[in-house]
């Protein structure tokens, strides 16, 4: 990492060290005024490397030349500017010009700028994303300004000269020289001895000397610290001081930590920390952040009173319509929220506000129209043209409403803006004139999107297909099926499903038969189309093929049985006398407790019967071993639990990501695999095989065990007893719900917890001959498996990988070049600023 970092700087270094010192910058209100260009460079060039540099080797040769560079320019220019670095830094420069007085700076600079580059090497991990799905688009005049200094309650803190004692002067000059130094352990090991002599005055003083001297996380183990002490009284100021400290640094948890604490104090948060807290969830795109950033903001109004600023309601609402169509519009409630405050409290709306407004509407399921009218009123009223994603909107919504009328006045304006036609438009009219029962008028726009736009994207074949077959237009859906095909666009699977379902309310039963296995042909294996083909088996009383195919569904874990299919092969099997098979798929359903319909029910305790004294109820709820096992490595990548105020329920959130391939195929595997401890809002409706990306469990204290190891207070902690638990099933779950292939062939496991947690996983891993490397980027740890040791990895979780996953996530073997870690773990660097949110405190 240090490699890389002098590697990206030395061009801009070389270019620094040969411009002229006369070059100066006009001097605004710049904190080191009179410094010239590269001075004030250089400045910062000691700011960003000052947090890591005492962490790593002091010996390192690249780094050493660029800190001379730095101090060298730095060397004319006030002493003002070098209190601004930390102790550590301080300690670490001094070392270095002790032992290097004399080294001369340009020879220096081009040995960095011109150092092999198998000496700068490193391993590049990949975390690139895949492409996110259609979101809002802002105007680029739609920015949050500068978070501004917000009033909070002064600190008032004696300095060291006014306190009488001599000796508790020295002591305090101390230990604010070496706390700092010293790992979180070591820290409140010093503190713990010095527990005699300290009181409230003193902890405060060294707390905020940590604040001064930038080390907000030593400042933060020390007020800790304080409140475990008998003595302790609480402090407003200083909470406030370093909670806003912490959220500006996006260390969430622990400025939520103090948050609570002033709260838990009968006090209400000044409103810098409300700021600060909103603005700090805002910046982590981990799961439950947005939520969390949204439950500030609400108490920030309602239990403060305060009226937030102009950015605050901006960058709040950005980050509710950023998200794709299909999820944002579960923020409706909280989007019109913001937008009530903005207008009692007289602020400027911008056209964005309105634009999203209306996009984040149109994606309900039951559209507000009248709603939709007042907003574009409104926008009339002040002025504001209707933008392309307004128009797009208004489409959208006329699309599920059939509104006709509304359409083409909509559509019209499209045509007369000066932006091209979006594909998406010719769709929305396509959905509309099929709402009215005018297929032939979709078909229509859709040609006419072929011939302006050149070519008909996914959608667009989509949306045709599903309309021609709705109209039971055999020969037009099927010639716009075979043209789909042939346009080599996917994915096709949606239009088979379309054409299947026609088929079968006509009864013709070949070509379903014809249609499926050329599905097969072209798309992976899916329940949905097994399903209907095996109701259609079932209506022309084929049992052996029936039978054969619930089979085959059975056997293949892509592909599973759900409550339709085991409902439709118990209902052949009954109605043709095969009682004995028919007490296996009752037993079957038992076991999966799956739901058997009333009319089923009746002729089944008859079957029952007459084999047997006592019927058979379904089993109550519990995990079986597979269960349980699954659960553990989902818990590892990122599963979240949530319990009650009590702690006496909890509720396991699953949460897939729409635009990752892996996850649309395990979330169908996963809801089967727990079906009976969802509620009905998670489950999907009218028997449709469409499983949504997040469901939750009833809330239970059966699953009080896994929230007490692995979400013991609210946050992911590392169970200390992992090391049982780590089988390859549990590996192989783990990989595919937080794992990630690199394009080299390396495996990544995603992992949130503490640095002791990560250490016990990776001897675990070792012991098992799973040798591995850990690195550490914002908020989470991935351990990598590099070369021969992701096909290791592979051979071990291979067995339990879903079949339709194991072509994705096949790892390479390969030998392993340019690795420049240590296969220890190193957890002396300093994180990133928001690496800290979602860490264990060890220590504390």
């Amino acid at each position: 990492m240090l490699l890389s970092r002098a590697q990206d700087l030395s061009p801009f270094i070389l270019s620094l060290s040969s411009s002229p010192k006369s070059c100066l910058i006009p001097q605004h209100n710049h904190p080191n005024k009179g410094l010239t260009f590269p001075m004030r460079t250089a400045l910062s060039i000691l700011r960003s490397l000052s947090t890591s540099f005492h962490h790593h080797n002091h010996h390192h040769h690249s780094y050493h030349r660029l800190l001379f560079y730095s101090l060298s320019v730095l060397q004319p220019s006030p002493p003002l500017s070098l209190p601004l670095l930390s102790y550590k830094t301080h300690h670490s420069f001094r070392f270095l010009l002790l032992s290097n007085p004399s080294a001369s700076v340009s020879t220096m600079v081009e040995q960095l700028a011109h150092e092999p580059e198998e000496v700068r090497g490193h391993e590049k991990w990949d975390f690139s994303k895949n492409e996110e799905r259609k979101i809002f688009e802002f105007d680029d005049s739609f920015v949050s300004t500068e978070l501004k200094k917000l009033d909070s309650p002064s600190l008032e803190v004696k300095e060291l000269e006014e306190l009488p004692e001599q000796w508790r002067r020295a002591k305090l000059a101390w230990l604010c020289k070496e706390l700092p130094a010293h790992k979180p352990a070591t820290m409140i090991r010093v503190l713990n001895a010095q527990r005699k002599w300290l009181r409230q005055e003193d902890g405060t003083y060294l707390a905020v000397h940590c604040m001064r001297i930038r080390e907000n996380e030593a400042g933060f183990r020390v007020y800790k610290w304080m409140m475990q002490q008998h003595w302790y009284r609480f402090d407003f100021a200083l909470a406030t001081k370093l909670a806003d400290y912490m959220g500006k640094e996006r260390k969430c948890l622990k400025c939520r930590e103090i948050f609570d604490d002033i709260i838990n104090q009968g006090r209400v948060p000044s409103e810098s920390t409300f700021h600060v807290l909103t603005i700090a969830y805002l910046s982590l795109p981990a799961q439950g952040c947005l939520e969390e950033a949204c439950s500030i903001y609400n108490r920030m109004i309602q239990l403060g009173g305060y009226k937030p600023r102009l950015s605050l309601h901006n960058s709040l609402f950005r980050a509710l319509v950023s998200q794709p169509g299909g999820s944002s519009k579960y923020y409706l409630k909280q989007a019109e929220f913001i937008f009530h405050n903005l207008e009692t409290s007289g602020l400027e709306i911008h056209k964005d506000i309105y634009g999203g407004l209306i996009w984040l509407h149109s994606y309900q399921d039951a559209v507000d129209k009248e709603r939709i009218a007042s907003l574009r009123r409104e926008m009339e009223r002040v002025g504001i043209k209707e933008s392309r994603e307004v128009l797009l909107s208004i489409l959208r919504a006329c699309s599920k409403e059939g509104d006709v009328e509304e359409a083409e006045r909509t559509w019209i304006k499209l045509l007369h803006s000066d932006e091209n036609l979006p594909s998406q438009a010719f769709v929305y009219r396509m959905e509309v004139y099929a709402r009215i029962g005018e297929p032939m008028r979709s078909l229509e726009i859709f040609r006419r999107m072929q011939e302006q736009l050149g070519s008909a994207n996914v959608a667009a074949y989509h949306k045709i297909v599903e309309v021609l077959c709705q109209a039971q237009e055999i020969e037009l859906a099927e010639s716009l099926i075979t043209e789909f095909m042939t346009s080599g666009l996917k994915p096709l699977m949606p239009s088979f499903i379309d054409l299947m379902n026609m088929y079968l309310t006509l009864s013709l039963h070949d070509k379903l038969e014809r249609t499926f296995f050329r599905c097969l042909e072209k798309c992976h294996p899916n329940r949905t189309i097994y399903n209907i083909y095996l109701d259609s088996l079932v209506q022309i009383g084929n049992l052996g093929k029936a039978e054969e195919v619930f089979n085959q569904m059975l056997s293949n874990e892509a592909i599973g049985v759900n409550t339709r299919s085991c409902n439709t092969i118990l209902r052949i099997f009954v109605s043709c006398g095969e009682y004995m098979k028919a007490e296996r798929i009752y037993d079957l359903m038992c076991q999966k407790k799956y739901d058997i319909e009333s009319p089923l029910m009746e002729k089944i305790d008859y079957v029952l019967s007459l084999s047997r004294k006592v019927v058979k109820k379904p089993m109550s709820l519990k995990l079986g071993i597979v269960q349980r096992e699954i659960l553990v490595g989902m818990l590892l990548g990122g599963l979240r639990i949530e319990s009650d105020e009590d702690r006496k329920n909890h509720v396991i959130r699953f949460e897939f990501n729409e635009n990752f391939g892996t996850h649309s195929i395990l979330k169908r595997h996963i809801y089967d695999q727990y079906h009976e401890w969802f509620t009905s809002f998670s489950r999907p409706a009218d028997g449709s095989d469409d499983i949504p990306f997040r469901f939750a469990t009833i809330s239970h204290s059966y699953f009080g065990f896994y929230a007490e190891q692995f979400w013991p207070k609210g946050r992911p902690v590392i169970p200390k007893l992992i090391h049982r638990w780590l089988s390859p099933r549990v590996l192989a779950y783990w990989y595919m719900y937080g794992g990630h292939k690199t394009s080299s062939g390396n495996i990544l496991l995603k992992l949130r917890g503490s640095e002791k947690g990560v250490d016990r996983i990776v001897k675990t891993l070792k012991a098992k001959s799973l040798d591995c490397r850990v690195k550490r980027k914002g908020p989470l740890f991935w351990i990598g498996f590099l070369g021969n040791n992701a096909a290791w990895f592979w051979k071990q979780v291979e067995p339990f990988i879903l079949d339709d996953l194991k072509d994705v996530l096949e790892a390479v073997d390969q030998t392993m070049d340019g690795i420049v870690e240590s296969d220890s773990i190193d957890f002396d660097s300093e994180p990133s600023p928001d690496a800290s949110a979602y860490s264990e405190d060890d220590s504390s």
